[in-house]
């Protein structure tokens, strides 16, 4: 009995920005009594249905974007006689549409670290369940990834996850609805040695790949302290002074290492925490700034970011400290207007953002805004390809639409076209040149345009356009940039690295 575990992907790119972590920990998490499992990331390439044997075990994860694909796979891999088992956040949303479309046996909802040994085993007792509810493990049970399986040479940046969760409660998100609110921080010792780990093997750019790197904002805390809710403000004390340790070790790893995160900006508000995560060489960082009007973050539950030159300043704040942001900008609002647009543009210019990305407003599962948009259709019979538009990631990709949500004033066409017409403005080759002065020298600036190029290329060309043609040709870019910009963010190996020495930081009680 074989055990695969396979990353569905409708494109292949040849090489990965990120590692998909989720592979590498399920590969941690298979006991080695079953072997040692195959593993295949379609982003790099397809899967290869032919290599299975009936018996062998198939598990799939996936995400409502990539859902479709692997049904496809889940329903060749069964024909082959293979042990189909979906997991994921879409799996976990829709257990029975895995069963129903994607052929599976079995079907994990929630983490899969532990769960996965268990699933294996019933498959070897011949007691498979159909569905397992593994729930939210606690930190102290997360596995760690499994790198030496990692193909050589086929990713840019490694990932790391520090925290699950996220105490926000954005319309659009479904992390804090699947995931919780509750941040389950990863002990600093662990997630070093992961790090390391992967510095061994030469990579020096990290992902640190979680929900949200900053769960203690000060509002909490003060907050805290006003109801006078002292275990409240002690456990946010001690999860606020986790993050500082972690941070202090990772200043201790070699200076060539880059560390990349997702963070809310109220971070700028933090010096002290900007300055550690500077010490830290967290050197990128995304931020969620989804609108750029008071009635946009209305529209998504994100009252908390600032608009207008506040906001201006708060982006600069990171850059100040460092850290570059990639901002990311939601259009398609209820409130957005034919303006909103350019003046989205002006901010992310004025701003200074590093990189940024325009994405359309998609109803996701999970989230609030699906449950609202899926409410509002109710009895509407609009079907593409014969699917349902309120089931939108099962419509074939080439024809699913590009915005679903009606909006008052605008058509879909003209919020797609506006959209392509912002990444096209700031990702034109004078601005890209322009950011690049953020690297000292020329083959530095030179990379920097490369990655900017292939950014956009996976991203935008991919993502929004209408027509098949544009997008093969945009996947076919991408793979030529992709490898020469790999080589930008190797290192040599360093086999031997030790572990830092235990952080000697430690947060009063009292200190915020």
């Amino acid at each position: 009995m074989a055990v695969h575990l396979v990353n569905p992907s409708h494109l292949s790119f040849g090489v990965g920005v990120i590692t998909p972590r989720w592979l590498f920990v399920l590969a941690g998490a298979t006991p080695a009594s079953h072997g040692v499992p195959q593993i295949t990331d379609e982003t790099l390439e397809v899967f290869d249905v032919e290599t299975l044997h009936p018996g062998d075990v198939v598990g799939i994860g996936i995400h409502t974007g990539n859902a479709l694909r692997g049904y496809e796979i889940g329903t060749l891999a069964r024909a082959r006689g293979a042990i189909v088992v979906f997991g994921g956040i879409h799996a976990t949303l829709y257990p029975e549409e895995a069963h129903e479309l994607g052929g599976a046996h079995a079907v994990v909802k929630g983490d899969g670290d532990v769960a996965w040994s268990r699933v294996l085993d019933d498959v070897r007792g011949g007691t498979l369940q159909r569905i397992y509810e593994a729930g939210r493990l606690e930190a102290d049970q997360f596995v760690q990834a499994r790198w030496d399986l990692l193909p050589e040479g086929r990713y840019m940046w490694g990932s790391v996850q520090t925290v699950r969760g996220c105490p926000k409660h954005c319309s659009f998100c479904s992390v804090w609805r699947t995931d919780g609110q509750k941040p389950r921080q990863r002990g600093v010792d662990a997630v070093i040695s992961e790090i390391v780990d992967l510095r061994r093997r030469g990579f020096r750019f990290v992902a640190l790949a979680d929900d949200n790197f900053y769960p203690v904002p000060l509002a909490d805390l003060a907050m805290a302290e006003r109801q006078g809710n002292v275990a409240r403000l002690e456990q946010l004390r001690a999860l606020r002074a986790e993050r500082f340790e972690l941070m202090e070790q990772l200043a201790k790893l070699p200076s060539d290492m880059i560390f990349f995160t997702q963070i809310t900006m109220e971070a700028a508000e933090d010096e002290t925490f900007l300055a550690a995560m500077k010490r830290a060489n967290i050197k990128g960082a995304l931020v969620g700034v989804e609108a750029v009007t008071p009635e946009g973050l209305k529209d998504v539950y994100k009252g908390f970011n600032e608009v207008g030159e506040a906001l201006v300043t708060r982006l600069r704040k990171f850059r100040e400290h460092g850290v570059h942001v990639l901002g990311s900008f939601i259009f398609g609002l209820p409130s957005d207007r034919a303006t909103t647009f350019d003046a989205t543009a002006d901010i992310a210019e004025r701003a200074g953002v590093t990189f940024a990305q325009f994405v359309m407003l998609t109803p996701f599962p999970g989230t609030l805004d699906f449950a609202a948009w899926e409410k509002k259709l109710e009895g509407d019979t609009t079907h593409i390809a014969g699917i349902p538009i309120t089931r939108h990631w099962l419509i074939p990709q080439a024809q699913r639409p590009k915005v679903y949500s009606p909006h008052a004033v605008m058509s879909g066409d003209e919020i797609r076209a506006r959209t392509q017409a912002v990444w096209d403005r700031f990702y034109s080759f004078p601005k890209i040149w322009a950011r690049a002065r953020c690297v000292k020298s020329l083959r530095s600036r030179l990379g920097f345009v490369l990655i900017s190029k292939l950014y956009r290329q996976m991203y935008a060309n991919t993502g929004i356009a209408t027509d098949s043609a544009r997008v093969s040709r945009a996947n076919r870019w991408a793979r030529l940039i992709a490898r020469p910009s790999r080589l930008l963010f190797t290192a040599r190996p360093m086999p031997e690295l030790p572990m830092p020495a235990p952080a000697a930081y430690r947060m009063r009680p009292e200190s915020t």
